[in-house]
């Protein structure tokens, strides 16, 4: 009976649980035994591995996280990594692997499979970043919870008659400050694809207070979103810098919304508070698109083994689950375009 591994590494998402799923039951369906590594590379590189089964993924579509863990581990950055997986598949006879996640993991699912690894892909990141995808699972339960979120705190910021300054995850993408505060009725949203003037933003923020005005307003803010001031105040909360100057925002201990609302505030006389949403983001359970996105996504990746569609990923074009070639999806992360920013804009204000 041939073999079938599956990994989930990375961040993770909601929908993870319902890929592990399908591809068990679709894989069992066609006569393999699935095998699922713990903590995504690095089980793969240790050996560490349980096999699944109809029982072990009863109803798991229904539950966030993945089962199986997930690590950020890198097989090309550990010393004759792909060797050691390939040696790993070999010895543990497995015909073919399903590696589930975002830019990193599917970088090293391509390098196995131009190593001679026979390895399909699944698309996972809840910031909407991978090419040659319309979506990844486990962004639409994300963004309604950046909607919820900005929801609640639309009644206290109104109560108060402060400004709320929301920093939602996004470093390099803003999918997710822009559609969750879209959604959530932001009065301003900033992301990465287009800086921001601190000055626009203040003019927002001013416009809206006075006789017969709401008195109140909701930033929505890309965690990755630039301002040259906004960077200057973070050194002055501490944040490392390179040889340059530069802000080294992925090593920040400190929260880019903190330094927007400390300068709307001086700058506006406005009361300003900020909240940084983070894990809370990519917890919990799937919203029902996702389960059902993320299932058929494990079902198609099994279907793909069994066609030997090797170097592919599943992904959604339209309503279609379909194959697509990984180093498609690997060429370029996927950005907010203008037009699309500038729909949301019609709304600032």
């Amino acid at each position: 009976m041939k073999r079938i591994g599956v990994l989930t590494g990375g961040g993770d998402a909601p929908g993870l649980n319902a890929v592990i799923r399908g591809v068990t039951v679709r894989g069992v369906q066609l006569g393999y035994r699935v095998l699922g590594f713990r903590l995504g590379w690095k089980g793969m590189l240790e050996k560490d591995y349980e096999e699944l089964d109809l029982d072990k993924v009863a109803d798991i579509h229904r539950q966030g996280g993945t089962i199986l863990g997930s690590s950020r581990t890198n097989v090309a950055k550990v010393p004759n990594g792909f060797d050691i997986v390939k040696r790993n598949l070999e010895e543990l006879d497995i015909y073919a692997l399903i590696a589930v996640g975002g830019d990193d993991t599917l970088g090293v699912a391509q390098q196995l499979h131009e190593a001679g690894g026979r390895v399909v892909g699944v698309p996972k990141t809840i910031d909407n970043d991978v090419n040659a995808t319309d979506y990844t699972f486990g962004y639409d339960t994300a963004i309604n919870r950046v909607m919820e979120a900005l929801d609640r705190l639309h009644t206290t910021a109104k109560a108060h008659q402060r400004v709320i300054v929301v920093e939602i995850m996004g470093r390099d993408a803003g999918w997710m400050a822009l559609e969750g505060g879209m959604a959530g009725g932001a009065h301003v949203v900033l992301i990465p694809e287009v800086p921001f003037e601190i000055d626009e933003v203040c003019e927002v923020v001013s416009r809206r207070y006075g006789p017969g005005k709401p008195n109140y307003a909701i930033i929505a803010v890309a965690e990755g979103a630039k301002n040259p001031e906004v960077d200057e105040k973070l050194k002055e909360f501490g944040a490392p810098v390179d040889d340059f100057g530069h802000v080294l925002r992925t090593k920040m201990k400190v929260s880019l919304a903190q330094a927007l609302a400390e300068i709307i505030e001086k700058r506006t006389g406005k009361e300003t508070r900020h909240v940084v949403l983070g894990h809370l983001q990519r917890g919990g359970n799937p919203s029902a698109f996702d389960r059902v996105f993320a299932t058929r996504l494990g079902l198609k990746a099994v279907e793909m083994v069994e066609a030997g569609q090797f170097g592919m990923m599943a992904a959604l074009r339209g309503t279609e689950i379909v194959a697509v070639p990984l180093r498609e999806a690997l060429k370029e992360s996927k950005t907010v375009p203008q037009h699309r920013y500038e729909e949301a804009g019609v709304f600032f204000g």
